[in-house]
């Protein structure tokens, strides 16, 4: 579980960059994100070396190389190959949570399984992409405000997408009668889940929408903050819940 988690943040905080300009925000960003990308995937690797594949570790080992690459290029002036290395580093991760879910016995059919890590990643990379970005204009006041929008747009869209998927999963894996199939546990916590991953996020995300439009950034970082805890709690129950019922909640 920790390791799609880890490699599902990963990427999506990567993916989340090609949404930004590079320009004009400080290029510490996108130096900070390669980091944590690192850090992740090497927290995917040492938590899964002894049942990842060969193929899982090279992706992890080409996906660090690739973030430490990043970090560099954005070190340097004109970032050279920054964008591209973005890309590069997000696919390796991309690959690598794909081979995390085709390794071992994972409950559930695939295709709803690499949905769910598509959509997930979304939902993890955009809320926090757009609550770190928060941080930057607390250094650079100046900063558009586009940027910022553009991520709680994202992050509307992710969590949309991920409730879609949640609920098309559940209707076609209990025959639209959840009260009945579910065993007594998972229906008491799959509402705990929806409105802790789903629900919070999409209000938050539409208050800090909206105190993002009168440039009060503090305010949306701080309702940010609270997304982000709401998104990981969420998405880890659903992971929790996905192992016992097999269902992609």
């Amino acid at each position: 579980m920790l390791v799609l988690f880890c490699l599902r943040l990963a990427a999506g905080l990567l993916a989340c960059l090609l949404l930004l300009p590079p320009w004009p925000i400080n290029p510490r960003f996108y130096r900070t994100h390669f980091l944590v990308a690192l850090a992740l995937a090497a927290v995917a690797a040492w938590f899964g070396y002894e049942t990842a594949g060969t193929g899982l570790l090279v992706a992890l080992g080409c996906a660090m190389a690739l973030c430490l690459a990043g970090f560099l290029a954005w070190s340097l002036e004109g970032a050279p190959l920054g964008r591209g290395l973005i890309v590069a580093a997000a696919a390796a991760l991309a690959a690598g949570l794909v081979l995390a879910e085709t390794a071992g016995e994972q409950p559930g059919a695939l295709g709803w399984r690499l949905a769910a890590d598509a959509t997930s990643a979304a939902l993890l990379g955009s809320a926090t992409t757009a609550m770190l970005l928060g941080h930057m204009y607390l250094i650079a006041p100046g900063l558009t405000i586009a940027p910022l929008r553009r991520l709680l747009a994202a992050l509307l869209g992710a969590t949309l997408a991920r409730l879609a998927l949640s609920a098309l999963a559940l209707w076609s894996s209990t025959g639209g009668h959840p009260s009945v199939t579910l065993e007594g546990e998972t229906a008491l916590w799959l509402p705990v889940r929806w409105g802790l991953g789903f629900v919070g996020p999409l209000v938050l995300g539409v208050m800090a929408w909206q105190t993002a439009k009168i440039r009060s950034t503090q305010s949306a970082t701080g309702l940010l903050y609270v997304a982000v805890i709401f998104c990981f709690l969420g998405e880890l129950m659903g992971q929790l819940l996905q192992g016992t019922t097999g269902i992609t909640l």
